[in-house]
C-alpha cells in the first residue's frame, strides 16, 4: 500500500512534459496563484496527456513544503541585519509575493556547513525558489544553486563576470552623480566613506566617486578614501579618521545612509557645520534620510521596484525555466536635501 505501481506517472514527469518545475506543477493542481494562463493550460494538457493522478495524501503532505520561496541572507556579521536596508527589502520582497499565494521563508547561511545544509534542504523540494541577499566575494552558494538547477536571483552580484541572476541598482552611476553635485556646488577637497570591498557594490561606489573625479580633471587621492562596512559607527570611526588626516575635507559621500549619519554625528563633534563646512551625501534614501538634522541629500536605489523585479526574475524562471541568466539594473536618482 502506497507504493507507486509500475508504469504511474510521476509529478516530476508532468514538469518534465511541460518543461516546467515540479512547484509550478503543484501550484497548477492546487489551483494557487501566481501561474501564468498559458502555463497553467501547458501543466494541465500535460497531465491529460500522461493519465496523472494526483495523490491526495502525498498532496497533503506536500502542502506544507511547497509554495515557499527562501530568502538567504549571507551576512557572517550580525550588526548588519540591524540595518535599515535589510528590513526595507524584505519587505518589498514580502509586498510582490502577497498575489502569488507563496511563502517566504527567512534562512541565515553564513558558514560551509550551513551551505551544505541549505542546498540540501533546498534540494530535497522544500523551497521552489530561492532569493540571496549580501552575498559576498567569493561565496559559493549561487554557484552550487545554480549547478542543483534550482531557480536562483541575487540582490547585487559578486562582481563583474557575475553570471548567475540578478537585480542590481547603478551604484557606479549613482555614485558618479553625487560626487559632481559636489564638485558643481564649488567643493574641492572630497573624500569618501567606502562598503566593505569584498562587496561588489561597495566597489562599485568607490568606482564611481573616482569616475567623478577624473571626468572632473580631479585628483584621486588614496588618503581620502576610508573604509566602512555600512554601519553608523564605521561611519562616524572613518570620519573622524578622514578629518585627522585632511583637516579640510568640504565634502563627503558615504557608501550608505547609515554610514552618513555616522559621519554627521563625527562632523557635529568636530565642530564642522553640515553643509557650510562640509557638504554629506549618502547612498539608499531610507526613510532615516528625512529625520537627520540637516535632512540628508542621498542617491536613491529604488528598493521597491528592486524587489518587485526580484520576484518577477524568478517565479518567471519557476514556471519556464531559461537558458538564459538575466541581469537587470535599475537607475538610481540623486534626491537633493538640506546636507549637500
Amino acid at each position: 500500500m502506497g507504493r507507486r505501481r509500475p508504469g504511474t506517472p510521476t509529478l516530476e514527469e508532468v514538469a518534465a512534459r511541460a518543461g516546467v518545475g515540479r512547484g509550478t506543477v503543484s501550484r497548477v493542481i492546487n489551483n494557487a496563484a501566481g501561474v501564468k494562463e498559458s502555463t497553467r493550460e501547458v501543466v494541465q494538457r500535460a497531465i491529460q496527456e500522461l493519465g496523472y493522478v494526483p495523490n491526495l495524501a502525498a498532496r497533503s503532505l506536500a502542502g506544507r513544503s511547497t509554495d515557499a520561496v527562501a530568502l538567504v541572507l549571507t551576512e557572517p556579521d550580525w550588526r548588519v541585519f540591524a540595518e535599515p536596508f535589510f528590513s526595507e527589502i524584505v519587505r518589498s520582497l514580502g509586498d510582490a509575493l502577497t498575489d502569488t499565494g507563496m511563502q517566504l521563508m527567512l534562512t541565515l547561511v553564513r558558514s560551509d556547513t550551513e551551505r551544505k545544509r541549505f542546498l540540501e534542504y533546498a534540494r530535497g523540494g522544500r523551497v521552489d525558489g530561492v532569493l540571496l541577499l549580501s552575498v559576498h566575494a567569493g561565496d559559493r552558494l549561487p554557484d552550487m544553486l545554480a549547478e542543483a538547477r534550482l531557480p536562483t536571483v541575487m540582490l547585487g552580484r559578486r562582481s563583474g563576470d557575475e553570471y548567475v541572476s540578478y537585480v542590481d541598482a547603478d551604484n557606479v552611476g549613482g555614485a558618479r552623480s553625487a560626487v559632481s553635485h559636489l564638485l558643481a556646488r564649488g567643493r574641492r577637497a572630497i573624500a569618501t566613506i567606502t562598503g566593505p570591498q569584498d562587496m561588489y557594490v561597495a566597489q562599485c561606489r568607490l568606482r564611481g566617486y573616482q569616475d567623478a573625479l577624473a571626468l572632473a580633471g580631479s585628483t584621486y587621492e588614496e588618503s581620502l578614501v576610508a573604509e566602512g562596512d555600512f554601519t553608523e559607527d564605521s561611519g562616524r570611526r572613518a570620519m573622524a579618521e578622514l578629518l585627522d588626516r585632511h583637516p579640510e575635507i568640504d565634502g563627503v559621500l558615504a557608501a550608505s545612509d547609515t554610514t552618513a549619519v555616522g559621519a554627521l554625528h563625527a562632523l557635529r563633534t568636530a565642530g564642522r557645520r553640515v553643509p557650510e563646512d562640509v557638504a554629506v551625501i549618502g547612498f539608499d534614501d531610507f526613510p532615516l534620510a528625512q529625520r537627520t538634522a540637516p535632512r540628508l541629500t542621498t542617491v536613491r536605489q529604488p528598493l521597491e521596484e528592486m524587489g518587485r523585479a526580484m520576484i518577477r526574475l524568478l517565479l518567471e524562471d519557476m514556471e519556464e525555466p531559461s537558458a538564459a541568466y538575466r541581469h537587470v539594473i535599475l537607475r538610481t536618482e540623486l534626491q537633493v536635501r538640506e546636507s549637500a
